[in-house]
């Protein structure tokens, strides 16, 4: 057994108390050196990181910018509206609260769902969007039965709103939640509930509408709850969009449609200002912008009408007789026809083994009487000579087949066919029967309302380049008369004078020429109406155009009556015109689909009275009067105050 002495102990236990002393030592300078480098050295950075964890930035979306006509009417505004909310923490039994609501309100089952799922992904303290766009009595209802509902609150915020419901609906477009495809990166696009344009000129400018967002710091706890808000700086709101529309024309130019299908488009042949675009059907933009029901969805996209496409821009249509202008002037641009030399028309054409009719026995008809009475033998005779590249490049310096330069998402540039055209798209030749087809504005021919209105006014302008234009320039850049753009004068198509004119007395025929010129005219059915403008007159061009072929057994057996047909198998109806006729102004295209009767007889009345009520108001020559201004605006009979 080792015996160990007194002093070896004491030596051991110093030596061991030593080093336990030197590592509490060390320890403790490591802990006050921590500290002096967390509290001394990154003081400034720690302090930063605690700010930042108490004081949140929230982004505040910025008011929408409104759309308005060219008289600062307004065609998209802001509007207030109330919806409830839900606090989930504050909530004792959520499914027992959206029953109780459910009394108030009408809750879909969609919409329960859609809270319960959101609930579950936000924290307690989150509001959950119950129910938008509430209506005033819905509103008082809910602030009445308050008590009952704890965590149920009323938040007022705004919508878009668009004045004239479905007057304008394709020309403007709709707002809409942002889907996962609009990221883009801009941090208001992820605010819940922001809305975007859609469709139109929402769409077109959006960025513009949209604005800049602003910010707000509030004070939060631990928990991420709000405290209180500490300072807050607005954003810029969107910019507003001045259009060339009158709204008074779009309106009333809607109404004048009534149940057709149908689609118009007004300019003035001076600036390319469009003052109504209208498709028809339409539908109720306001609808979009609350949110559409599965049933309001689903009877829109199913509707054989098409209301949700503008038709002024994206239907295509067989231009049929309204074509024969552009026909004219190739003929004689190319020297093809004499403006008197005359073709015989005995009602049918002959060519090879195809007959071809015309609707009616004309006799010797030289080109303006061929406009104005819409001959078809002489157009498949002038057509036959002329050849469609010529034809397809007049068309084309008219302003077919080609966009127009608005910008409106869903334009189509329709169809001018040529030789080469076919053998691309069909490996096929051109026939001299094709010719025929073209010379009558039908075959594979295919233009958009827009497109007839530019060619019409390039006509009744005097052969100048105009194009549409749907928003209007700055002060700075404004338009006058006989000029695109201040300062610039229009670049000339180059047409001969001579040529318009023979062209533009056809049209003229077609409304006011002799008896018999045409249907319609023989009964005074195209000519204005109003007194006051006895002394005016309107020029056009009338065309009807089948949308599928008639049998040689169903011609024999007596062509059924269009009320007789499904309305899928009517003819379009389609007319264009100027106004005044001494001195143009304004141009108009109409096509009606599937119309109970042709250009003449339904499109050509319709045209009238727009036309009427645009040489009326004047809006490209006058500012607009305030109507509870009268007494001091400036009489009629001084000519209006002036141009714009």
């Amino acid at each position: 057994m080792m015996i160990t002495r007194d002093g070896d102990w004491t030596k051991m236990f110093n030596r061991r108390a030593a080093i336990l002393g030197s590592a509490q030592a060390a320890l403790v300078a490591t802990l006050v050196g921590r500290m002096y480098y967390l509290q001394v050295v990154q003081a400034d950075r720690y302090r930063m990181l605690a700010e930042d964890n108490r004081i949140n930035i929230q982004l505040i979306p910025p008011p929408r910018g409104r759309i308005v006509d060219r008289f600062g009417e307004p065609l998209a505004i802001n509007k207030q509206q109330f919806r409830a909310l839900v606090i989930p923490e504050q909530v004792r039994k959520l499914d027992e609260t959206l029953d109780d609501l459910g009394q108030l309100v009408d809750l879909s089952e969609h919409d329960r769902e859609r809270i319960k799922k959101e609930v579950g992904r936000k924290r307690g303290f989150v509001p959950i969007t119950v129910k938008e766009n509430l209506t005033w009595d819905e509103m008082t209802r809910i602030q009445v039965n308050a008590p009952d509902l704890p965590g149920v609150v009323i938040d007022e915020a705004q919508t878009r709103f668009y004045p004239q419901g479905e007057g304008a609906a394709q020309l403007l477009g709709y707002v809409a939640a942002v889907d996962e495809s609009d990221l883009t990166g801009d941090p208001l696009l992820q605010l819940p509930g922001f809305r975007i344009g859609k469709d139109g000129i929402e769409k077109v400018y959006d960025t513009t509408l949209r604005g800049t967002g602003g910010t707000s710091q509030v004070e939060v706890n631990a928990y991420g709850r709000v405290i209180r808000e500490l300072e807050r700086k607005e954003g810029n709101p969107g910019a507003d969009v001045v259009l060339t529309i009158d709204e008074r024309l779009q309106h009333f130019a809607a109404k004048r449609l009534d149940a057709e299908s149908a689609a118009v488009v007004l300019m003035d042949i001076h600036t390319g200002d469009l003052l109504a675009m209208v498709s028809n059907p339409s539908f109720d933009a306001n609808a979009f912008a609350r949110g559409l029901t599965t049933e309001e969805w689903k009877a829109l996209s199913t509707n054989d009408h098409k209301p949700l496409i503008n038709k002024t821009i994206a239907g295509q249509f067989s231009p049929g007789s309204t074509f024969k202008t552009v026909v004219a002037l190739a003929a004689l641009e190319h020297g093809i026809i004499a403006p008197d030399q005359t073709v015989h028309c005995n009602g049918r054409y002959k060519l090879g083994r195809y007959v071809k009719r015309c609707h009616k026995v004309h006799g010797s008809v030289n080109m303006v009487r061929a406009i104005s009475v819409s001959c078809d033998v002489y157009f498949y005779e002038v057509a036959r000579r002329l050849g469609v590249d010529k034809i397809a490049a007049m068309a084309r310096r008219l302003g077919l087949g080609a966009p127009s330069g608005i910008g409106l998402p869903g334009e189509q540039r329709g169809l001018i066919p040529t030789e080469a055209w076919k053998m691309a798209a069909r490996g096929e030749p051109w026939v001299p029967g094709d010719n025929l087809n073209v010379g009558i504005g039908q075959g594979d021919v295919l233009v958009t309302p827009m497109q007839l209105a530019t060619l019409t006014a390039r006509i009744a302008n005097g052969g100048l380049a105009v194009n549409p234009r749907l928003v209007r320039p700055t002060p700075q850049s404004a338009s006058t008369d006989g000029a695109g753009e201040a300062g610039q004068a229009l670049e000339s198509l180059g047409l001969n004078p001579e040529h318009l004119a023979i062209v533009k007395q056809g049209m003229f025929d077609v409304v006011n020429g002799p008896p018999g010129a045409t249907t319609a005219a023989s009964f005074g059915k195209l000519r204005l109406k109003d007194p006051e403008m006895k002394d005016w007159t309107l020029s056009g061009k009338t065309g009807t155009t089948q949308v599928y072929r008639i049998s040689a057994a169903e011609r024999e057996a007596g062509e059924r009556k269009p009320e007789d047909r499904p309305w899928h198998l009517r003819d379009n109806a389609l007319f264009v015109a100027y106004a005044p006729s001494h001195q143009p102004r304004y141009a108009i295209a109409v096509v009606v689909q599937h119309a109970l009767g042709g250009g003449g007889t339904i499109a050509a009345p319709i045209a009238r009275d727009i036309m009427e009520e645009t040489l009326r108001l004047d809006p490209s020559r006058r500012p607009r009067i305030d109507e509870n201004q009268v007494a001091s605006a400036v009489s009629p009979s001084t000519g209006g105050a002036g141009h714009e």
